[in-house]
């Protein structure tokens, strides 16, 4: 089973929603990065407080880090998704900076 993101459209970002596939062995080590028209934009997976998949989506606007979470909900990380987090949020720093 796969969840449509709505966070970032829903936000007003403009930006689509992204289906997700049901999480496969590989889906942890998967950077989030994406081509989103001229934006590059991460969706780091997640879930809510009820156990809902949901997403948290990082990306750069005029030269500063947007971080995007499920709309009116709480995001719950595992420290992997955490890890992704973190790493979509710095290679977005880096990206700012420039």
């Amino acid at each position: 089973m796969g969840v449509y993101s709505i966070a970032a459209a829903a936000a007003g970002t403009g930006l689509a929603p992204t289906r997700f596939g049901s999480g496969s062995p590989h889906s942890v080590l998967d950077s989030g990065r994406r081509h989103e028209g001229a934006r590059v934009v991460w969706r780091v997976q997640c879930g809510d407080l009820i156990s809902r998949d949901r997403c948290v989506a990082v990306y750069v606007d005029d030269g500063e880090v947007v971080l995007v979470g499920p709309p009116g909900e709480a995001a719950r990380l595992s420290a992997d998704q955490l890890w992704q987090l973190r790493a979509a949020l710095n290679e977005a720093a880096e990206l700012a900076e420039r």
